[in-house]
């Protein structure tokens, strides 16, 4: 008779999370409501189809759930699309690591102040949108950030410097956006980790930070800027510096004098005001990339190492190089 009864309660909880899923719902229901009022405030846009109220949101199409806690803890929304700002909502997913908006023309509005709320968050990606407004301030608070990709956006005003202050960060993408100003100098004094530093096709002028002599970034784009003056500080003998694009800016000092460090495979300075002469510490480097172009470069290019396997485009509209792959010298 007992094991009559206990099969019976089987047969009705099992039929009963059949008629019923969220019995059987992994997902936290305050996170699915959360969830169910983003859908709404983006107008049930068809990318999130999968978001229904009788079904496990742990299942749900753009989010995932933690193994453990079944506490949403990522949000990507890049295939699709949806339209209007990023909902104040997204600051109501406490467990968030993960937050993505990945080519979305339509998302407009500035960066959500809510997202201050998501202190677990590692990764923040808001790209190839058509957010506007500044970069803002309240990025410094979250902590745990190791990604921030703010790139391919509308976002204009001044650097904050307060980024900074992001211990864990191994990456920084300010670039191609319409920032203005001064790069902070407090990027060259990171607490934590020293980030790749990507903030390309802005408009930012002024000189390079001198305090960026102490930094040793591995990869650093500051290309299609207005910036002047030296840029011999990104580079020293006891870095490990390997990638370096600082080309179509105003800048100018004299190459000749740089110490470069041995790491470095990538270096494309053209389009700037740089002269001297290219240093034959070049021929010990293991270049991939090189592009000198465009500069007030002068001398024989030193032969050796890597220097003759790129062609005439790399060293080409400068004011007297010459040898290998340009014409001889006279």
């Amino acid at each position: 008779m007992e094991l009559k009864f206990s099969t019976f309660l089987s047969l009705t909880l099992l039929f009963s999370s059949v008629l019923n899923p969220a019995l059987s719902d992994l997902c936290n229901p305050d996170d699915k409501k959360v969830l169910l009022q983003i859908k709404k405030a983006f107008g049930d846009p068809y990318v999130l189809a999968s978001w229904k109220s009788d079904t496990d949101c742990c299942d749900w199409y753009c989010v995932t759930c933690d193994s453990t806690t079944n506490r949403i803890n990522s949000l990507t929304i890049f295939a699709g699309q949806v339209s209007g700002q990023i909902p104040a909502l997204v600051g109501d997913l406490p467990y968030l690591e993960t937050l993505e908006f990945h080519k979305q023309p339509n998302l407009t509005g500035p960066i959500q102040p809510a997202i201050a709320k998501l202190k677990g968050l590692k990764s923040l990606r808001l790209s190839w949108t058509n957010l506007s407004g500044s970069v803002p301030d309240f990025l410094s608070q979250l902590k745990n950030l190791t990604f921030l990709d703010l790139s391919f956006n509308n976002l204009t005003g001044a650097i904050p410097s307060s980024l900074s202050e992001l211990p864990n960060l191994s990456a920084l993408h300010l670039d191609r956006n319409k920032l203005t100003g001064h790069i902070p100098k407090s990027f060259g004094q990171f607490i934590g980790n020293v980030p790749d530093l990507y903030l390309s096709h802005n408009q930012l002028s002024g000189n390079i930070p001198t305090s960026f002599a102490q930094m040793d970034f591995t990869s650093i784009d500051l290309s299609r800027n207005k910036l002047e003056g030296d840029a011999s500080v990104i580079f020293g003998l006891n870095k490990t510096t390997q990638i370096v694009d600082l080309s179509r800016n105003l800048l100018e000092f004299n190459l000749s004098k740089v110490e470069f460090p041995t790491s470095l495979t990538s270096l494309d300075i053209n389009h700037n005001k740089i002269y001297g002469s290219i240093p034959v510490e070049f021929t010990q480097l293991n270049f991939q990339f090189l592009n000198v172009s465009y500069n007030r470069l002068c001398g024989q290019i030193p032969v050796g190492g890597k220097l003759q396997s790129f062609d005439e485009y790399s060293y080409f509209h400068n004011r007297c190089l010459c040898g290998a792959p340009l014409p001889s010298c006279k």
